[in-house]
């Protein structure tokens, strides 16, 4: 009886060789590898036709599917490595590791941290290497090992760790390990092979073990949930350490290609893969180029003396043959070949909650891709089979799970078209699960979502819904919103809470057709909005500070584009004349009152001459002149073609804008700013231009009173000579 123990680092495609070639060797009866025991149940899937690195074992608790924990693994992962060996060759595979039963349970108050050590770090530190990765892979990655790696890294971690206590949670971690290789020696096997992480490989030697009775300690009494497991797939982004991946790598599309070339082809493979993808993109990559890229790689790993060139030469030597020193293509090597977006793949057999079951079926039917890559997905809702996809991705964001987001040329609504990016991500698997409580059917469960968010729901929110469950096309639970906002509405105090209400009802309304829904409800509940808004829409402005007084002058806004949907004459007329008496009314905040006036004279309900009127007196020398800019401010907001296009308006703003003095305009001008910003570059240059001209006017009229300053004496010497020359 035998055990070897072979530490390796996860995702290391030179221990992954070393692991191969150690099993093949050592011949193993059991492998045991780091991992839950849980992974147990699922392991024999890693060799099922359907199963494609890069996967991840998923294990997750069944009563808060949040609480989840992945164990990813590519191809050049050791722990890959040695589960496929097993397998293959019909062996015995255990996995050993605190259960994720207790580990999900653990808190970290019940985890205290010990102290710090990165065994990497020191041991290059010792090499006399400031870089540990370069040290890593000049030791290990880029070189051919027997077993005698596995003796050295033994021996190295034995040393590191003499004197040092590890944290509470490596304790337990490596008590449940020993469980494990207890009863795998117990139970007769003849050779064991472990393959875990280099630091934990002394703690695992059986002439080392600490008692049985000091491992049970450090497990009694931890507190369990129930769990289950599975595979997911995986992606080779979230395999990169950019990823927030704690045991993640720099470049999982380099260190794959090491695993799968053999070391004499490495780096000129890795580079004519390169010039193939700048040669794609356009770039002018000659073969002659490729070789003395190969040169130079050779050339600089040897002045390093470095074993065979690493990723840095490589690098180096793709930015100066292959790129001209540019970073620019670089980065797109970087993105696509030292990265890349490979989306693993898991067999049908999988076991899956009902949910995931389902959206795989309908992704099927659909013909939706699943990558990891985004795409953009453009859908005419006139098509059958497009509405579908469409009506899938709205229900999917109803459940917490963004397969798909609205891209930004969809969000014009009343068209029959959307634009969607597509993005699988891994942890959508876990939002999966987590929705999985409210059905089995993508559609039962949005309408379970919808259901719940309704009972909790206020008006603005309610009106949102209706809109998000019109788009994803659940009927059902269509109704019971609308029930709920009729309900609601008619209780409803808060005037401003209502106006939030009526743009999105007015858009179900407008293009519910576009998805052949029956939207009559929603008809009869936003005339009855309108209806109460108009009703308290005066009362509501009046007491209101500056503040608030913007914020409701946005609420009208969203009305005013709502009652422009629908257009429906008898709602416009109910809506304007609620404006009226609110621009005739005293006490209403600047911002409304102004905003009141323009929609008004939009309308065509008021002539330029009264909206000038009313713009003159409110800018008159006797009003309050911060009062007077948020009525500007509410008047001119939208667009620059009053002050374009009707002068006399312009020039009212004109002169009250030269006439306030120094003190007050220096508080205005903010607000002009901000009103002013709202125009485009062009629309401010041609304000500008107007008001050049206005002066210009008011000066040869004598109308400004600079004009009074001229020296009429000097200006007397030259008059005769213009008219002169004008004949």
């Amino acid at each position: 009886m035998s055990l070897h123990v072979l530490g390796v680092r996860h995702h290391g495609p030179g221990s992954a060789r070393a692991v191969a070639g150690a099993l093949a060797r050592l011949d193993p009866q059991v492998v045991v590898i780091e991992g839950p025991p849980e992974l147990d149940a699922v392991a024999p899937l890693a060799a099922a036709a359907g199963m494609r690195p890069p996967v991840a074992g998923l294990v997750y608790a069944t009563a808060t599917p949040a609480r989840a924990a992945f164990y990813p693994m590519a191809v050049f992962s050791p722990e890959w490595v040695a589960l496929r060996w097993a397998l293959e060759h019909g062996r015995e595979v255990r996995f050993a590791d605190l259960p994720a039963n207790v580990a999900l349970t653990l808190e970290d108050a019940d985890d205290p941290a010990g102290p710090p050590i990165d065994p990497i770090a020191t041991l290059a530190g010792a090499a006399g290497y400031d870089d540990p990765e370069r040290w890593w892979e000049d030791a290990v990655e880029l070189r051919y090992h027997g077993l005698e790696v596995f003796d050295a890294l033994l021996d190295a971690m034995r040393t590191l760790r003499e004197g040092h206590v590890p944290d509470l949670r490596t304790q337990r971690r490596e008590a449940a390990m020993r469980r494990v290789l207890r009863a795998t020696l117990r139970s007769g096997a003849g050779s064991v092979a472990v393959v875990c992480g280099a630091w934990h490989a002394p703690a695992l030697v059986p002439s080392e073990f600490p008692s049985q009775a000091a491992d049970t300690r450090l497990l009694k009494g931890l507190r369990t949930t129930k769990v289950a497991a599975t595979w997911v797939p995986w992606t080779s982004s979230r395999l990169a350490r950019a990823s927030g991946y704690g045991a993640g790598i720099s470049s999982p599309g380099w260190y794959h290609h090491l695993f799968t070339t053999g070391r004499d082809e490495a780096v000129g493979r890795w580079l004519v893969r390169v010039a193939h993808l700048l040669r794609r993109e356009q770039h002018d990559v000659s073969p002659a180029a490729v070789i003395e890229a190969v040169r130079l790689a050779d050339a600089l790993a040897a002045l390093r003396d470095r074993p065979h060139p690493g990723l840095p030469e490589v690098l180096e030597a793709c930015r100066a043959v292959l790129c001209g020193g540019s970073d620019v293509p670089m980065r797109l090597v970087a993105r696509t070949l030292l990265v890349g977006d490979v989306l693993g793949r898991v067999p049908d057999e999988t076991p899956m909650v009902p949910l995931a079951a389902d959206l795989a079926a309908t992704r099927k039917r659909l013909r939706l891709k699943q990558s990891a890559a985004e795409q953009q997905l453009d859908l005419d809702l006139r098509t059958p089979s497009h509405l579908e996809r469409s009506t899938l991705l709205h229900r999917l964001l109803l459940l917490g799970v963004p397969w798909g987001e609205p891209a930004e040329t969809s969000r014009t609504k009343g068209t029959f078209r959307e634009s969607w990016v597509l993005e699988w991500r891994p942890e959508l698997e876990v939002a999966l699960i987590e929705a999985s409580g409210h059905g089995t059917t993508i559609a039962s469960a949005a309408t379970a979502v919808v259901a719940q968010r309704t009972a909790e729901a206020g008006i603005a929110e309610l009106s949102t819904l209706v809109e998000q469950t019109l788009t994803a096309d659940l009927p059902a639970a269509l109704a019971g919103v609308l029930a709920a906002l009729d309900e609601r509405a008619a209780r409803q105090h808060d005037i401003t809470r209502l106006m939030a209400a009526v743009e999105p009802m007015a858009r179900v309304r407008r293009y519910g057709n576009v998805r052949r829904s029956d939207t009559e409800l929603v008809q009869r509940v936003v005339s009855g909005v309108v209806t109460r808004i108009a009703v308290g829409l005066p009362a509501a402005c009046a007491g209101l500070d500056e503040e608030s007084g913007r914020e409701v002058r946005q609420l009208v806004d969203g009305v005013q584009r709502g009652i422009g949907l629908l257009d429906q004459p008898e709602l416009r007329d109910v809506w304007y004349g609620a404006l009226r008496t609110v621009a005739d009314r005293r006490g209403v905040p600047g911002p409304i009152a102004g905003r009141a006036v323009r929609l008004l004279l939009d309308a065509g309900l008021l002539d330029v001459t009264d909206a000038g009127g009313r713009l003159s007196r409110q800018l008159s020398p006797a009003a309050d002149a911060t009062q007077a800019a948020g009525w500007l401010e509410g008047f001119l907001s939208g667009e620059a073609a009053l002050l374009v296009h009707e002068p006399e308006l312009l020039e009212i703003v004109d002169r009250w804008a030269g006439g306030v003095g120094g003190d007050v305009f220096d508080h205005l001008l903010p607000l002009l700013r901000r009103t002013f910003a709202g125009f485009s570059a062009a629309e401010r240059r041609e304000i500008g231009l107007r008001v050049r001209r206005l002066d210009r006017g008011a000066a040869a009229s004598g109308v400004r009173a600079e004009d009074e300053a001229l020296d009429h004496e000097r200006a007397a010497l030259v008059v005769p000579r213009i008219l002169e020359l004008l004949g």
